[in-house]
């Protein structure tokens, strides 16, 4: 056997080795985060603003259907980021209100509440993360600036996926 040969082989085999150690980023499932099912909840829409109202207006705020609520570990990344493009192809900014998870479709609104301390934020899914896997989300700079998480950089979190 050649070395060009040898070295392809052993580049193979390091792939196969790579692509079989991936599980361990999947996903969390339901016993790893306590998965609720949330079916048929309606919940205010916080990422819309308030329109004013006169006294006699019943219209109540816009609100989105809840799917899913899920517990877990939140990170964010910033700086070293800044700039970068994110797996959904926009350029990830300072003071975004957007974040990576592994499985949600690109576009789908949650709303993560910091469990140490109640603030709520609702983030777009525009990247792929994290990748730790007891993490359920990675948030932008500006999420994780409005759950006052920038010093603690990993807070236990809820999720609720929004529609």
């Amino acid at each position: 056997m050649n070395q060009a040969s040898h070295r392809n082989k052993v580049k193979d085999l390091a792939l196969v080795l790579l692509l079989a150690a991936s599980p361990a980023v999947a996903s969390p499932s339901a016993e790893e985060f306590m998965v609720e099912p949330a079916h048929g909840w309606d919940v205010p829409d916080s990422s819309q603003p308030e329109k004013a109202k006169a006294a006699d207006d019943p219209e109540d705020r816009p609100t989105s259907r809840l799917l899913q609520v899920v517990n877990g570990a939140a990170s964010w990344y910033g700086p070293g980021f800044y700039g970068r493009q994110t797996a959904s192809g926009e350029r990830l900014r300072r003071g975004t209100l957007t974040a990576a998870h592994r499985t949600l479709p690109f576009g789908t609104r949650v709303r993560v509440t910091n469990l140490e301390n109640g603030r709520t934020v609702v983030v777009r899914i525009n990247d792929r993360g994290p990748f730790r896997a007891h993490r359920v989300i990675d948030l932008a700079h500006g999420a994780a600036s409005e759950l006052q998480m920038m010093r603690s950089g990993e807070v236990p979190v809820r999720l609720e996926v929004l529609r």
